[in-house]
């Protein structure tokens, strides 16, 4: 194998591998889209397997606004619950018994004021 032989065959791989990472996102945008029905589903994995490269970049033209919001909301909802479940995880909140216990403790070393006192008691019991 020469040169040029192999130079084609790895641009022409490039290509192959950069249709079937766009083909995918296509595929899962597909199934995740709520707002299209059943039927059009169907129709476009129809015409992206009979038509595969034109029908690819026509989704890609037509849907394509929808297809990064879409991207952008999973990304921000998935984003959102690894920040709440982070949140929870690190620091858990502590039970209002212990809170008054260490209030209390605070109270009696003088490190608080008994009016600081009264509003951790408020917190902790609402």
């Amino acid at each position: 194998m020469d040169f040029w032989s192999f130079f084609w065959l790895l641009v022409w791989s490039f290509f192959f591998v950069a249709y079937l990472m766009m083909l995918f996102q296509i595929f899962g945008d597909l199934f995740r889209d709520e707002s299209l029905g059943g039927f059009a589903k169907a129709l476009w994995i129809v015409v992206l397997i009979l038509f595969p490269l034109i029908s690819a970049l026509v989704y890609v033209i037509v849907r394509g606004r929808g297809m990064a919001e879409r991207t952008m909301k999973r990304n921000s909802e998935q984003m959102a619950a690894q920040e709440d479940y982070i949140r929870t995880v690190a620091a858990p909140r502590t039970s209002s018994v212990e809170e008054l216990t260490q209030a209390k403790s605070l109270l009696d070393s003088g490190a608080i004021t008994p009016e600081e006192f009264a509003q951790i008691k408020t917190r902790a019991l609402s």
